[in-house]
């Protein structure tokens, strides 16, 4: 979390200082959500040990068991864990399908209503959750013709993950 934290410090004192709003200010929810997790997916494989990014574009799991795949390159693979961000506090977020997984849940705050904005306060890591889930544990979400099909976790599949903590303020 610190590489995060340390990347928005030093985005945000250079915009600041060239008269810019906040890079916080500047992303979409989805956007920052998307980028905060891609951003926590390789800190992550950077300390780890055993787990690398998964080399596939866009494939599942984001960090695989390095040395199980070849190439550490898998469209859709079971050996690994599934890095996800959220505002949503309890870590509830949608997927692109069930499955039996590893996930890992990062819920982040955003000051996003201090006025003057130059007296927000940072981004913050308020909760982790890590834990094992299984397909049942989700429900899909309805989509219009045009939505992207997802699934969450039901209530019980939620109350599991927050089981499992790693992290809260």
């Amino acid at each position: 979390m610190q590489d995060i934290y340390d990347f928005f410090y030093d985005v945000n004192e250079l915009l600041i200082s060239k008269g810019l709003t906040r890079f916080d200010d500047m992303l979409r929810p989805a956007n920052m959500s998307g980028m905060v997790s891609d951003m926590l997916t390789a800190s992550l494989a950077k300390h780890s040990r055993t787990l690398t990014q998964n080399a596939y574009h866009d494939g599942h799991p984001d960090l695989v068991l390095n040395g199980v795949y070849p190439h550490n390159s898998i469209k859709a693979g079971t050996e690994g864990i599934e890095i996800k961000s959220t505002r949503k506090k309890g870590g509830a977020v949608d997927t692109h399908g069930a499955r039996d997984q590893w996930m890992c849940s990062f819920v982040y705050r955003v000051d996003c209503n201090t006025e003057p904005a130059h007296n927000r306060a940072p981004m913050t890591f308020t909760e982790v959750y890590l834990g094992k889930v299984m397909e049942a544990d989700f429900r899909d979400n309805p989509r219009g013709r045009l939505g992207t099909r997802t699934s969450t976790l039901h209530k019980l599949g939620i109350a599991k993950l927050r089981e499992n903590w790693v992290y809260r303020i």
